[in-house]
């Protein structure tokens, strides 16, 4: 396995709970970071019991009380430490195409996937020094019509804010990419409607599922020094998906043709 040297790294995470915030936590623990796992469930979960250099931290990310209290608790316990990156990981998703979309829902999904970055930026950026890395999780969704309108719409916006983030901060030494996982097997697609996974393989060149430690590798190159000149980039994590465009299965129809 390959890891990134992050010794002496303090990193936040959203959504550390499970699926790829958990994975992308104990990989960044692994690699030597000091890692602040936060999420909005109550206790942390049973894998983070032993890792020394995981704490765990509630936190609801569209508050903006909240993130000014996980701020305040950095400033504590790092006693004059600066923050060396964020991993805005957290997400909902919501599987309804506009008509059947409320304005409630449209406001909680952008608020914990859109509105949340935001706040973790905002918040935590005059906490780092030069060189920290900021890393957006977007999707697939966010470069493509996908159908779920709330959440495509929500990383869709993600990728601006990564720009204009990344624009803003530049000057003061702090990096800001987004990465765009494809169809990843976390609890998120694992209560996708049937036949979505069949499709996605049907439409992705690797023709497989990708596996949440594959992200979370990228995540880690992108925290690390070895990154230190890639900031305002996009990068998928799609098995070629998004590369493609759905012309995969043009042709491969037609490869079945010409057999």
């Amino acid at each position: 396995m390959i890891t990134m040297d992050l010794r002496g790294k303090v990193i936040v995470v959203t959504g550390a709970a499970s699926g790829q915030g958990l994975h992308e936590s104990l990989l960044l623990a692994s690699a030597g970071a000091r890692v602040f796992a936060c999420d909005i469930a109550a206790e942390a979960p049973a894998e983070f019991q032993g890792t020394l250099t995981i704490e765990y931290v509630q936190l609801d990310v569209a508050s903006e009380d909240n993130w000014l209290r996980v701020a305040a608790h950095l400033s504590a316990s790092l006693e004059g430490a600066a923050v060396s990156g964020l991993v805005n990981n957290a997400g909902v998703t919501l599987r309804h195409a506009i008509s059947g979309t409320t304005l409630d829902d449209w406001n909680r999904v952008l608020g914990i996937n859109l509105t949340g970055a935001m706040l973790g930026i905002r918040t935590l950026a005059p906490l780092m020094a030069e060189g920290s890395s900021i890393v957006n999780i977007g999707s697939s969704a966010g470069l493509t019509a996908h159908y779920t309108a709330a959440y495509t719409a929500s990383k869709w916006a993600l990728r601006g804010l990564t720009h204009v983030a990344a624009m803003e901060l530049g000057p003061l030494g702090i990096r800001v990419n987004i990465v765009h996982p494809g169809f990843i097997e976390t609890p998120m697609t694992a209560n996708a409607p049937a036949g979505m996974r069949t499709a996605q393989l049907t439409l992705t060149p690797l023709e497989r599922t990708g596996r949440p430690d594959e992200v979370a590798h990228l995540v880690a190159f992108l925290m690390s020094d070895a990154a230190a000149y890639i900031s305002g980039a996009e990068i998928p994590v799609d098995g070629g998906y998004t590369s493609a465009g759905g012309v995969k299965y043009l042709a491969d129809a037609i490869a079945e043709r010409i057999d």
